[in-house]
Protein backbone atom coordinates (compact mmCIF):
# COMPACT_ATOMS: atom_id res chain seq x y z
CA UNK A 1 0.00 0.00 0.00
CA UNK A 2 1.68 3.09 -1.09
CA UNK A 3 0.96 5.27 1.91
CA UNK A 4 2.15 3.09 4.56
CA UNK A 5 6.04 3.93 2.48
CA UNK A 6 6.09 7.57 3.08
CA UNK A 7 4.10 7.62 6.45
CA UNK A 8 7.12 7.56 8.41
CA UNK A 9 8.90 10.75 6.94
CA UNK A 10 5.66 12.68 6.32
CA UNK A 11 5.65 15.80 8.51
CA UNK A 12 3.01 17.75 6.27
CA UNK A 13 -0.67 16.62 6.21
CA UNK A 14 -2.31 15.85 3.93
CA UNK A 15 -5.94 17.32 4.65
CA UNK A 16 -6.45 21.10 5.78
CA UNK A 17 -8.35 21.44 9.26
CA UNK A 18 -9.94 24.20 7.60
CA UNK A 19 -12.00 21.60 4.84
CA UNK A 20 -11.71 18.33 6.62
CA UNK A 21 -12.95 18.01 10.22
CA UNK A 22 -12.23 14.68 12.68
CA UNK A 23 -13.02 13.84 15.43
CA UNK A 24 -11.52 10.90 17.70
CA UNK A 25 -14.08 8.32 19.24
CA UNK A 26 -12.72 7.25 22.10
CA UNK A 27 -13.83 4.71 24.78
CA UNK A 28 -12.98 0.91 26.81
CA UNK A 29 -14.45 -1.59 24.67
CA UNK A 30 -18.26 -2.15 25.11
CA UNK A 31 -18.60 1.92 26.23
CA UNK A 32 -20.61 2.06 23.50
CA UNK A 33 -19.00 4.00 20.64
CA UNK A 34 -20.38 2.28 17.89
CA UNK A 35 -23.92 2.98 19.10
CA UNK A 36 -23.23 6.66 19.43
CA UNK A 37 -21.51 7.22 16.20
CA UNK A 38 -24.31 5.27 13.90
CA UNK A 39 -26.77 7.99 15.56
CA UNK A 40 -24.37 10.72 14.83
CA UNK A 41 -24.25 9.76 11.22
CA UNK A 42 -27.85 9.65 10.83
CA UNK A 43 -28.48 12.33 12.13
CA UNK A 44 -25.31 15.47 10.73
CA UNK A 45 -24.23 13.25 7.62
CA UNK A 46 -21.04 12.09 9.71
CA UNK A 47 -18.48 9.85 7.54
CA UNK A 48 -17.76 6.88 10.25
CA UNK A 49 -14.70 5.07 10.16
CA UNK A 50 -14.08 2.29 12.46
CA UNK A 51 -10.61 1.44 12.93
CA UNK A 52 -11.33 -1.96 13.85
CA UNK A 53 -13.83 -2.73 11.09
CA UNK A 54 -11.67 -1.54 8.55
CA UNK A 55 -8.56 -4.19 10.15
CA UNK A 56 -10.80 -6.89 10.31
CA UNK A 57 -12.07 -6.02 6.45
CA UNK A 58 -8.38 -6.19 5.96
CA UNK A 59 -7.48 -9.00 7.56
CA UNK A 60 -10.04 -11.08 5.67
CA UNK A 61 -9.24 -9.71 2.29
CA UNK A 62 -7.48 -12.54 0.52
CA UNK A 63 -4.66 -10.62 -0.65
CA UNK A 64 -3.73 -8.62 2.04
CA UNK A 65 0.04 -8.86 2.75
CA UNK A 66 -1.43 -7.63 6.46
CA UNK A 67 -3.79 -10.14 7.28
CA UNK A 68 -1.56 -12.65 9.28
CA UNK A 69 -0.37 -9.62 11.22
CA UNK A 70 -3.72 -7.95 12.12
CA UNK A 71 -5.12 -11.66 12.97
CA UNK A 72 -2.24 -11.87 15.11
CA UNK A 73 -2.84 -8.67 16.94
CA UNK A 74 -6.51 -8.59 16.98
CA UNK A 75 -6.35 -12.15 18.73
CA UNK A 76 -4.31 -11.67 21.60
CA UNK A 77 -5.82 -8.16 22.47
CA UNK A 78 -2.29 -6.05 20.79
CA UNK A 79 -2.59 -3.16 19.15
CA UNK A 80 -1.57 -3.02 15.15
CA UNK A 81 1.58 -1.71 13.76
CA UNK A 82 0.25 2.08 13.31
CA UNK A 83 1.28 2.95 10.12
CA UNK A 84 -1.14 0.21 9.14
CA UNK A 85 -4.01 1.33 10.33
CA UNK A 86 -3.45 5.24 9.22
CA UNK A 87 -2.57 4.16 6.22
CA UNK A 88 -6.07 1.88 5.73
CA UNK A 89 -7.95 5.59 7.38
CA UNK A 90 -5.99 7.80 5.33
CA UNK A 91 -7.49 5.86 2.22
CA UNK A 92 -10.78 5.17 3.73
CA UNK A 93 -11.22 8.85 3.53
CA UNK A 94 -10.02 9.80 0.39
CA UNK A 95 -12.15 7.41 -0.98
CA UNK A 96 -15.67 9.08 1.01
CA UNK A 97 -13.88 12.18 -0.11
CA UNK A 98 -13.75 11.74 -3.69
CA UNK A 99 -17.01 10.11 -3.97
CA UNK A 100 -18.88 12.75 -1.95
CA UNK A 101 -16.85 15.56 -4.55
CA UNK A 102 -16.79 13.57 -7.23
CA UNK A 103 -17.89 16.79 -9.45
CA UNK A 104 -15.85 19.47 -7.36
CA UNK A 105 -12.56 20.65 -6.37
CA UNK A 106 -13.96 21.91 -2.92
CA UNK A 107 -13.44 18.62 -1.11
CA UNK A 108 -14.88 18.59 2.33
CA UNK A 109 -15.97 16.07 4.91
CA UNK A 110 -16.35 15.13 8.28
CA UNK A 111 -15.47 11.96 9.78
CA UNK A 112 -16.19 10.32 13.11
CA UNK A 113 -13.03 8.01 13.55
CA UNK A 114 -14.21 5.24 15.92
CA UNK A 115 -11.26 3.50 18.45
CA UNK A 116 -8.69 5.30 17.33
CA UNK A 117 -6.05 6.81 18.17
CA UNK A 118 -5.21 3.48 20.61
CA UNK A 119 -1.70 5.31 21.65
CA UNK A 120 -0.37 8.56 22.29
CA UNK A 121 2.66 7.72 18.81
CA UNK A 122 -0.94 7.35 16.82
CA UNK A 123 -2.59 10.39 17.57
CA UNK A 124 0.64 12.31 17.27
CA UNK A 125 1.30 10.70 13.77
CA UNK A 126 -1.98 10.88 12.09
CA UNK A 127 -2.13 14.54 13.15
CA UNK A 128 1.07 14.92 11.59
CA UNK A 129 0.73 12.76 8.27
CA UNK A 130 -3.38 12.97 7.98
CA UNK A 131 -5.10 16.34 9.44
CA UNK A 132 -5.38 17.24 13.00
CA UNK A 133 -8.65 15.92 15.09
CA UNK A 134 -11.07 18.70 16.13
CA UNK A 135 -10.89 17.25 19.63
CA UNK A 136 -11.75 13.50 21.56
CA UNK A 137 -15.13 12.29 22.13
CA UNK A 138 -14.45 9.84 24.82
CA UNK A 139 -17.11 8.13 26.63
CA UNK A 140 -16.61 7.26 29.86
CA UNK A 141 -17.99 3.54 31.12
CA UNK A 142 -17.23 1.63 34.37
CA UNK A 143 -15.15 -1.79 33.44
CA UNK A 144 -18.45 -3.91 35.17
CA UNK A 145 -20.72 -2.62 32.78
CA UNK A 146 -18.39 -2.78 29.47
CA UNK A 147 -17.72 -5.93 29.82
CA UNK A 148 -21.28 -7.13 30.91
CA UNK A 149 -22.40 -5.67 27.55
CA UNK A 150 -19.34 -7.62 25.37
CA UNK A 151 -20.88 -10.73 26.85
CA UNK A 152 -23.96 -9.92 25.88
CA UNK A 153 -22.93 -8.86 22.96
CA UNK A 154 -20.60 -12.05 22.03
CA UNK A 155 -23.68 -14.53 21.92
CA UNK A 156 -24.37 -12.93 18.61
CA UNK A 157 -21.34 -10.88 17.15
CA UNK A 158 -19.11 -13.45 16.08
CA UNK A 159 -16.08 -11.56 17.09
CA UNK A 160 -13.56 -14.08 18.08
CA UNK A 161 -12.35 -11.39 20.24
CA UNK A 162 -15.79 -11.34 22.33
CA UNK A 163 -15.18 -13.54 25.28
CA UNK A 164 -13.82 -13.05 29.03
CA UNK A 165 -10.23 -13.62 28.19
CA UNK A 166 -10.24 -11.28 25.71
CA UNK A 167 -11.94 -8.87 27.04
CA UNK A 168 -10.24 -8.17 29.98
CA UNK A 169 -6.93 -8.19 27.71
CA UNK A 170 -8.31 -5.02 26.36
CA UNK A 171 -9.56 -3.30 29.54
CA UNK A 172 -5.84 -3.68 30.05
CA UNK A 173 -4.67 -2.69 26.90
CA UNK A 174 -6.85 0.35 26.91
CA UNK A 175 -5.91 1.73 30.19
CA UNK A 176 -2.50 1.07 29.75
CA UNK A 177 -1.82 2.96 26.53
CA UNK A 178 -5.22 4.24 25.60
CA UNK A 179 -5.97 6.97 28.82
CA UNK A 180 -2.34 8.72 28.24
CA UNK A 181 -4.15 9.76 24.67
CA UNK A 182 -7.56 11.03 26.34
CA UNK A 183 -4.95 12.85 28.64
CA UNK A 184 -2.82 14.55 26.17
CA UNK A 185 -6.16 15.47 24.50
CA UNK A 186 -7.35 17.00 27.59
CA UNK A 187 -4.08 18.75 28.65
CA UNK A 188 -4.55 20.60 25.67
CA UNK A 189 -8.44 21.37 26.10
CA UNK A 190 -9.52 19.13 23.38
CA UNK A 191 -11.48 16.46 24.92
CA UNK A 192 -15.47 16.08 24.95
CA UNK A 193 -16.15 13.60 28.00
CA UNK A 194 -19.45 11.89 27.96
CA UNK A 195 -20.74 9.21 30.70
CA UNK A 196 -21.95 6.76 29.04
CA UNK A 197 -23.29 4.47 31.80
CA UNK A 198 -26.86 5.36 31.09
CA UNK A 199 -29.07 3.74 28.18
CA UNK A 200 -27.94 5.02 24.62
CA UNK A 201 -30.96 7.48 24.35
CA UNK A 202 -29.89 9.77 27.17
CA UNK A 203 -25.85 9.31 25.97
CA UNK A 204 -27.28 10.32 23.09
CA UNK A 205 -28.73 13.68 23.70
CA UNK A 206 -26.01 14.25 25.60
CA UNK A 207 -23.43 14.10 22.44
CA UNK A 208 -25.76 16.02 20.65
CA UNK A 209 -26.13 18.81 23.32
CA UNK A 210 -22.42 18.85 23.78
CA UNK A 211 -21.36 18.60 19.80
CA UNK A 212 -23.79 21.37 19.24
CA UNK A 213 -21.68 23.57 21.82
CA UNK A 214 -18.46 22.50 20.64
CA UNK A 215 -18.73 22.65 16.62
CA UNK A 216 -21.87 25.08 15.89
CA UNK A 217 -24.86 23.97 13.96
CA UNK A 218 -24.15 25.35 10.61
CA UNK A 219 -20.75 22.36 10.65
CA UNK A 220 -23.00 20.02 11.78
CA UNK A 221 -25.75 20.81 9.42
CA UNK A 222 -23.07 20.28 6.43
CA UNK A 223 -23.57 17.27 4.37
Amino acid sequence: MSTIDNLKDRTTPVFSPDDVTVIFVLGGPGAGKGTQCERLVRTYNFAHLSAGDLLRAEQNRPDSEFGDLIRHHIRNGLIVPMEVTIALLESAMRDILSANTADSNNKKGKFLIDGFPRKLDQALKFEEAVVPARFALFYDCPEAEMERRLLERGKTSGREDDNADSIRKRFRTFIETSMPVIDHFAAEGRVLRVDATPGADAVFQTTQAELEKRLGTDLLAQN
